[in-house]
């Protein structure tokens, strides 16, 4: 804000434009999420399905920044974005090491629990579909799952935003 006159600076085009990016980069990757699982009938696992939050948290802080009101500074919250992507990233690359049997899922992704149940319960679970196992790979592209795409783009956007983020503050 500028203090001399109680005025805002006019947006530039990047602080007009990069809040649309980011939205349509949330809403498009929810959408084609939810594409894959009833549209081709892809079954998440629970690491898939927590893959999809920080893309709704992207596509809400692009409507913020948006939105955005004067006290709002345009660089911070795109540094969140930024933050966002990165930690979509490392559940991805999480999900690709389970996908790998790097290493053991700890998101529930199938497998027994190790405790004892009576009948009633054992019953009960059998009424029940298990939940997907997230090391099963349901579709790859040239090999590459799903899980291996996110997390690629992710990284991607993640240093992408965090350039206009330092460019935004460069320039308030």
């Amino acid at each position: 804000m500028d203090n001399r006159n109680g005025f805002e600076p006019a947006p530039t085009t990047l602080q007009r434009t990069y809040p649309c990016l980011l939205m349509l980069i949330g809403v498009g990757a929810i959408a084609m999420a939810y594409t894959a699982e009833y549209g081709y009938g892809l079954e998440p696992c629970n690491l898939c399905l927590a893959q999809r939050v920080p893309y709704a948290l992207i596509a809400l802080v692009g409507w913020a920044l948006y939105r955005r009101p004067h006290w709002m500074a345009p660089g911070n919250l795109t540094a969140v974005a930024a933050g966002l992507f990165l930690i979509g990233a490392l559940i991805a690359v999480y999900h690709v090491g389970v996908e790998q049997l790097w290493w053991v899922s700890a998101a529930g992704c199938g497998g027994t629990s190790g405790q004892a149940i009576d009948a009633s319960q054992l019953l009960q679970s059998l009424q029940q579909k298990p939940p997907k196992a997230c090391d099963e790979i349901d579709w790859t592209l040239f090999g590459l799952s799903m899980a291996t795409y996110n997390a690629f783009f992710s990284f991607v956007w993640a240093g992408i935003t965090f350039k206009v983020a330092q460019r935004l503050w460069r320039t308030s």
